[in-house]
């Protein structure tokens, strides 16, 4: 299948944005609200680039199905789509209890242990002996999505003893967080790897790893997925804040999911948090997702809050690649009106007379690579004579990462053999990829340069007159050897 672009969705003359140019991806999350074929193509015309299957509800058949009806979508807007696995990650939680539930007071001690009886206002069985080993006095535990707090006053390898310091009302299988810890527990569980496997037998683009704490977990991931797949890491854990270069340095993407994050760091802290994950990532040249509670309350009403609006705005003047919709898509009642608010908002930010300074100021140095500094280059000379488009030939997809870091006015056209690439490509900003198949020449630099005007002229973003940057790897067919550069005016 080979896939393009619709032209409703492109740039001519200069660099002048038309009204339905966005550079900020949409990604959405399918589920009961959001699994018909009518539904999916609505949301695709609507402005999703991305769909994500979320591997925490629903069983495989329901994901094949959504992923299926995904791909039909895609072949006949003849447009790229990416389809994100978000597998589940180890969920910690308490047992049940005799009543159904109790009420935990504050300054009450409470225990913790491997006891599988169900529990009372004294204690409740916790089935993880990584959390009772590893916990330590003065430690804390957060329950209920962090509703409650307690803290750890001793314990060995059976129990844990613990005082309420946040009361509250704990039922049966309530999740745990342990944000003072590292857990001696892999990022992936059998479901995981379950769920991994079928994955990338369905053919998703990326999958999403949860409660990464460490480097390893990750190379972990990308060594089960041997390339089929570009792996993000979820940024949730404080210990993978601890390590955010090395964690970002080692994926292929990364998600600031701001869910668990906000349960595991003080709320305080996660603007902060957020702010450095996305520069960090920028820098690094990978894409990044801000994701949780964008639009939290179009899940049952028809409009945004005007926090809510101001949230995916502070996302888009930041920098990230995509902004996320999670039960807004996936469970809500209005599903439609929660793309269409996130694409108002992300492209009247990009409209905003002082959006392009900011993050003209934001750009990151260069990173000393021969890569990088060709797409330095690419977007200098763009500016400089203002470019109607930059044209990357791609196989591999680094070569558009790598301008998209530098974020340039106009757009970019990556140009690529392979679909899986294309669709990779858009989740990543500014990035409107073609899979144009065999017909990518691969022995002549002519035949490369006019391939070039030719698309870029019937896709609408270039006119007699006008300039393109075409960036491109020599030897043709080398993987990730981008270093010509070449202006050609149409």
């Amino acid at each position: 299948m080979t896939i393009s672009r619709p032209t409703a969705h492109v740039l001519s003359g200069g660099a002048v944005k038309k009204p339905g140019l966005r550079r900020t991806k949409i990604v959405a999350t399918l589920g009961p609200a959001s699994s018909t074929y009518e539904m999916i193509r609505a949301l695709a015309v609507g402005g999703v680039n991305m769909f994500r299957l979320n591997f925490s509800h629903g069983t495989h058949e329901d994901h094949a199905a959504r992923h299926n009806i995904v791909r039909d979508v895609e072949a006949e807007l003849k447009r790229p789509l990416a389809i994100l696995a978000d597998l589940q990650g180890p969920k910690l939680r308490v047992g049940t209890f005799a009543e159904g539930r109790v009420k935990l007071e504050k300054g009450a001690k409470f225990r913790l242990d491997l006891d599988r009886a169900p529990g009372d206002t004294q204690r409740v069985c916790l089935p993880h002996p990584e959390i009772i080993e590893a916990a330590r006095p003065e430690s804390h535990l957060l329950l209920d999505d962090g509703k409650m707090r307690l803290r750890v006053l001793s314990g060995d390898k059976s129990h844990l003893l613990t005082e309420v310091e946040v009361g509250g009302f704990l039922s049966d299988r309530k999740g745990v967080n342990v944000p003072d810890v590292t857990l001696p527990i892999p990022a992936l569980t059998e479901k995981d790897r379950r769920d991994l496997d079928f994955a990338l037998e369905l053919g998703v683009d990326y999958i999403a790893l949860s409660f990464v704490q460490r480097p390893e977990d990750v190379l972990e991931a990308k060594e089960i997925a041997k390339g089929q797949a570009w792996i993000m890491t979820k940024l949730e854990k404080p210990q993978a804040v601890a390590r955010l270069s090395e964690i970002i340095a080692v994926s292929d993407a990364v998600m600031v999911a701001r869910g668990d994050l906000g349960v595991e760091l003080p709320a305080e802290e996660v603007p902060i948090e957020q702010k450095r994950a996305i520069a960090e990532a920028r820098f690094q040249g990978k894409p990044v997702v801000v994701a949780t509670q964008m639009l939290e309350s179009m899940i049952s009403v028809p409009t945004p809050t005007r926090a809510e609006v101001t949230d995916v705005s502070n996302a888009v003047y930041d920098g990230a690649d995509a902004v996320m919709l999670s039960a807004e898509s996936a469970s809500g009642q209005y599903p439609l009106e929660a793309v269409s608010v996130m694409a108002r908002v992300t492209r009247r930010i990009e409209q905003d007379r002082e959006w392009s300074p900011q993050d003209e100021a934001f750009r990151p140095d260069s990173d000393g690579t021969v890569n990088g500094a060709i797409a330095e280059a690419a977007w200098q000379v763009a500016e400089s004579i203002s470019a109607a488009v930059i044209v990357a030939y791609t196989a591999s997809g680094l070569g558009a990462l790598r301008i998209s870091r530098e974020r340039p006015e106009c757009p970019i056209l990556a140009l690529t053999p392979n679909d899986d690439v294309a669709r990779r490509l858009n989740a990543v900003w500014g990035v409107y990829a073609m899979s144009v198949g065999q017909e990518m020449p691969v022995l002549n630099v002519e035949a490369v340069v006019d391939q070039a005007v030719e698309l870029a002229v019937s896709e609408g973003y270039v006119k007699k007159g006008d300039k393109l940057v075409l960036m491109m790897g020599l030897p043709f067919g080398t993987m990730g050897a981008t270093n010509t550069l070449r202006v050609v005016t149409v």
